[in-house]
């Protein structure tokens, strides 16, 4: 049902969270992409949006107001921090991240999810293989020079001597490359994939505790005088966030609650799901999609390579209810929402377009970050209607669907 300020009676009012992916930098880079981005995206679409401060407490976030089409809206929006506990997981250090890797990749070899995973789509794939197989390419490097400098060492001076020059040489270069990871990403990946992979997809105790706080912040904006209360859930976020939005239905929504909606961006939910010990997040899917009180829209875009791209979260875990409603899973369609030449210069940038779904569209469509979080209609009235992508993956691959915590 369309809430007076949808129909033009006073200023719609939302509350937005934003559930970030598993990014260890402060939360103030999301305030200033959607400052920059959002300003752009209104002078293309032809709206106003202006950003202040936040108004509605919280550790961290912004207030952001939007006039369209002669409507006013406001959304306080806040930031559901987790970057501490990234933070922490990075501090492996270059024998520990080795060993993450063989960790992780026993994990998803010797349970199959791997070769599952591969049937959905290639561009994860790669991208989860990329920091194993540049890791052991350093590795290797770093191991043949320094066996060179070793035997050179050890012929004119002592085999110790050269053991010596071997290992410090190895040390040496392995930590230059560790230095300058910020231009390959293979350290922050192989940390990113052997988070979720630790407890073979079941959540660790740390963030469990932080997903608490997060229910807690989501449920008190239920109980207050909004016309939607939205979550966001980016990458390694939208699995968060359904794991939060089922556990909060499950204990009981306050009556009257606004509206509640939940938005899941470049997810890479089956990098979980597809694990053995992945049983409460199975469990989440299932109860979420069969849920009335929620409205679920799952954006992706085929040419995100870091995610899996119509690849329906709950059809392909095989976990889907009977009742299934959710998610509805629709494309940004970069191809045809980017300019060719915008597309052509993102086109081989795999990070930032895996971002792109929190920035401008110069040929947009009906995805308008900007419009859903801070616009005057609500997600389920954005969407009403709307059918699913035609070209949406449901097979059902995981070989786990056991849905037991």
């Amino acid at each position: 049902m369309m809430s007076g300020a949808e129909a033009g009676q006073g200023v719609f009012r939302r509350r937005v969270f934003y559930i970030p992916g598993y990014d260890p930098f402060h939360p103030r880079r999301y305030r200033e992409l959607y400052r920059k981005e959002g300003t752009e995206q209104a002078a293309i679409t032809g709206y106003d949006l202006t950003l202040t401060p936040k108004q509605a407490g919280g550790p961290y976030g912004w207030h952001a107001h939007m006039q369209v089409g002669g409507q006013a809206a406001a959304a306080d929006i806040e930031v559901l921090v987790w970057s501490d506990l990234v933070k922490t997981s990075m501090n492996a250090g270059i024998a520990g991240t080795y060993l993450q890797l063989v960790r992780t990749a026993w994990a998803y070899i010797g349970s199959g999810a791997l070769f599952r995973l591969m049937r959905l789509r290639k561009g994860p794939m790669i991208a989860a293989l990329y920091p194993i197989f540049f890791l052991l390419g350093q590795l290797a490097l770093a191991v043949g020079i320094g066996w060179g400098v070793g035997a050179v060492v050890a012929w004119y001076s002592h085999w110790m001597a050269g053991v010596a020059a071997a290992g410090a040489c190895i040390w040496l270069i392995l930590h230059a490359f560790r230095r300058y990871d910020n231009k390959v990403f293979a350290y922050y990946l192989m940390h990113d994939y052997a988070y979720s992979a630790q407890v073979g997809g079941a959540n660790p105790a740390a963030l469990e505790r932080r997903m608490e706080d997060f229910r807690t912040r989501i449920a008190a904006a239920l109980t207050q005088d909004f016309d939607e209360v939205l979550v966001v859930g980016h990458s390694s976020g939208a699995h968060l966030g359904v794991s939060i939005l089922s556990d909060m239905i499950r204990a009981g929504l306050p009556a009257g609650h606004p509206p509640l909606a939940f938005l899941s961006l470049g997810q890479v939910v089956p990098m979980v799901s597809f694990l053995p010990k992945a049983g409460r997040l199975r469990a989440d899917l299932h109860d979420l999609a069969g849920r009335d009180e929620v409205t679920w829209v799952d954006v992706t875009a085929p040419g995100d390579g870091c995610a899996f791209a119509l690849c329906d979260p709950v059809a392909v875990t095989g976990v889907a209810p009977a009742n299934k409603r959710w998610p509805l899973v629709i494309s940004a369609a970069f191809t045809q929402t980017l300019s060719p030449a915008r597309w052509k210069a993102l086109r081989w940038k795999f990070f930032r377009l895996h971002f792109q779904y929190l920035c401008a569209f110069d040929r947009p469509g009906d995805y308008d970050y900007f419009q859903i979080t801070a616009g005057p209609q609500t997600l389920a009235a954005r969407y009403a209607g709307r059918k699913p992508s035609a070209s949406r993956i449901e097979t059902p691959l995981s070989g786990y669907r056991s849905m037991t915590p």
